[in-house]
């Protein structure tokens, strides 16, 4: 067994094992760790060196602007971040992720923020990521099949893989037509990979042309709507369609068993910047990374906390949902020439209302112009948006609004966002 599996089996073991009796308990270790991670970045980050000891909730806010910006002051390790971005660029242009630089792992976001970002990881913090992703989403290993459908792969995967687990990456690059008959050999128990992938999947299912009976689902990198989810539901025969809260600032959340959404709040810590009773910004400070510090990382994502516990009885904060980008809550006029705000939630369920959408996005132009792309764009498909999300609209306060009414086109290669202000 190599080194890096023997890590990994420790830090699946640990997660399994860590429990808190309560609310309280869980937060004691959550500053204790954080204390801990603050002075090793006093000694080994030269830009946190010159703001600590300064008091933990009086620190800078970390956005993915300033980490590109101040990148080698903030890193922990000896990497140049011109050298990194050019190896990470030029791992995706290859399709090749397996390149690593004074030993650590590069990768480039794939977030919507609109500022290109990069993340570092040494082959412990890979391990520790591994083992804790697998015992939150798989406690039974033993014979599972895992296809991941993922924009870039690389060699974890054959690390974590044995006997017990196989892993099999699939380039969300490549259409999904070119990977149905080794998705099929594989015949997965586990199907991970985002929304817009999975329903090309679950269609392929209901068609007759593929056939796989995943015993578990989980949507990844984008925004589960109600509509994919039902769809993926019914196409692919599950009960639940599970989500994995995972981005560059860290592995932020999962689904129970009961399929309620938790932050991960044994590995990071997540402040709250709300925008009203429910709704809030994640602040996340990562305690577990140390070669590129996550600490007080404004996250662009809106999350609606749930309003009542979750039946599995988890200390670690519910959701209802992940509402989606900050940047996307629509901002339209009304009627007293002000502008009100809708969240991207809102639109999406309205949508959903309407009778015989397939596919749809919706992208606001100005504050008195959206933008609709219909799948499919027929007169009475279109007339049915246009009455539920007027009458979204007019409880919302918005008013002379326009819609403009397009076929709909999903670039494969990018996250899709359903609903987007420009």
């Amino acid at each position: 067994m190599s080194a890096d599996t023997l890590r990994i089996a420790a830090w699946y073991a640990r997660t399994r094992l860590l429990r808190f009796r309560d609310r309280a308990a869980l937060e004691r270790y959550q500053r204790r760790r954080v204390a801990k991670h603050l002075r090793f970045l006093a000694r080994r980050s030269p830009w946190y060196a010159r703001l600590l000891p300064r008091p933990f909730a009086e620190l800078p806010l970390m956005d993915k602007r300033t980490m590109m910006a101040d990148f080698d002051d903030l890193v922990t390790v000896d990497v140049d971040r011109d050298e990194a971005l050019a190896l990470a660029i030029e791992a995706e242009r290859t399709r090749r992720f397996d390149a690593t630089l004074g030993g650590c792992s590069i990768g480039l976001s794939s977030g919507t923020s609109g500022h290109r970002g990069m993340f570092l990881t040494s082959a412990t913090e890979r391990a520790q990521w591994a083992g804790t992703m697998l015992a939150k989403t798989l406690p039974h290993l033993r014979g599972q099949r895992i296809a991941l459908f993922l924009r870039a792969g690389g060699d974890l995967y054959d690390t974590v893989g044995s006997r017990a687990v196989r892993f099999e990456y699939f380039d969300t690059f490549e259409p999904v037509e070119q990977h149905l008959a080794r998705l099929e050999g594989l015949s997965p128990t586990v199907l991970v990979g985002p929304p817009s992938v999975l329903r090309g999947i679950a269609d392929e299912v209901s068609a007759g042309r593929l056939r796989i009976a995943p015993e578990k689902v989980y949507s990844v990198a984008e925004v589960l709507t109600p509509l994919d989810e039902a769809r993926l539901r019914e196409g692919l025969g599950v009960g639940v369609i599970h989500q994995i809260y995972q981005c560059t600032e860290g592995f932020l959340g999962c689904t129970c068993e009961h399929g309620t959404l938790h932050l991960n709040e044994d590995v990071v810590l997540v402040e709250r910047e709300h925008l009203d009773e429910r709704r809030f910004v994640p602040i996340v400070t990562d305690f577990m990374r140390r070669t590129q510090p996550i600490v007080r990382y404004r996250m662009g994502d809106v999350l609606l906390l749930r309003d009542d516990p979750c039946p599995c009885g988890s200390v670690f904060t519910a959701l209802e949902r992940i509402e989606g980008r900050e940047d996307d809550v629509l901002h339209l006029a009304s009627g007293e020439g002000g502008v009100v705000s809708v969240y991207p939630d809102l639109v999406a369920r309205a949508v959903v209302y309407a009778d015989g959408v397939e596919e749809y996005r919706v992208v606001q132009a100005s504050p008195r112009l959206l933008r609709i792309h219909l799948e499919p764009l027929s007169p009475h498909v279109v007339e049915s948006v246009t009455t539920e999300l007027a009458a979204l609209l007019e409880a919302q306060g918005a008013e002379g609004v326009t819609f403009d009414f397009q076929p709909y086109l999903h670039d494969p290669t990018r996250k899709l966002r359903r609903v987007e202000r420009l």
